[in-house]
């Protein structure tokens, strides 16, 4: 069993940053795909970032240039580094952990507002 314990986020301004932590529990971190994902008002969740196992990035055209996904496998936490922020980018977060093309285990989410 995988545990996932989000951290960061809150209210900023437009152009702030912010970074988003999700610390896993477990032996394997090393061995699975991690994500960043999105939930915007009224919105269906959304995927913004991945990071595979084996170092392969993925990033949503709407967060291309501005986020960062990156992992620390020693500390088993991912991270989400937030740059530019914009009003749109107002939404709840999750981290999730899977294996091949699946997403095993979630995190708690966690609220980023982006005032204008």
């Amino acid at each position: 069993q995988v545990q996932l314990v989000q951290s960061g986020g809150g209210l900023v301004q437009a152009g702030d940053s912010l970074r988003l932590s999700c610390r896993t529990s477990g032996r394997t971190f090393g061995s699975y795909n991690m994500g960043w994902f999105r939930q915007r008002p009224g919105k269906i969740r959304e995927l913004s970032a991945t990071l595979s196992s084996g170092g392969n990035m993925y990033y949503a055209d709407s967060v291309k240039g501005r986020f960062a996904i990156t992992r620390d496998n020693a500390d088993k936490t991912l991270y989400l580094q937030m740059n530019s922020l914009k009003p749109e980018d107002t939404a709840v977060y999750y981290c999730a952990v899977g294996s091949g093309s699946s997403w095993d285990y979630w995190g708690q989410g966690t609220q980023v507002t982006v005032s204008s």
